[in-house]
């Protein structure tokens, strides 16, 4: 049973890159649209020159332990008071998901 559960661990930790290598998304597309969409409220990439200062910026959001593709795409898709109700595609979705866990993986 031992070996069992060391089995399990172990390709949990390695599959785990590869996982996060196999989901969809382009991140590039998602920086663009970040940069469109976004922006407005978030700091979105390292060379913003404007802190809106309205929301957390992408950098804190992908520093939360709990920042998932699961959780990124639950929120995304949950209505937020304090943020507005953007209508993304599930390819929008996918892209802007894709470029924030591309920033916490840097």
């Amino acid at each position: 049973m031992r070996r069992l559960g060391w089995l399990i661990c172990t390709v949990w930790v390695t599959g785990g890159p590869a996982a996060a290598q196999d989901l969809p998304g382009d991140p590039a597309a998602g920086a663009s649209l970040a940069r469109e969409v976004c922006a407005e409220c978030h700091v979105v990439a390292e060379d913003q020159l404007i802190d809106p200062g309205a929301g957390p910026s992408f950098f804190e959001v992908v520093e939360h332990p709990a920042t998932t593709e699961l959780s990124l795409r639950a929120f995304l898709q949950t209505p937020h008071a304090t943020m507005p109700n953007l209508m993304l595609t599930a390819e929008e979705t996918d892209d802007i998901i894709a470029y924030l866990l591309k920033l916490k993986a840097e």
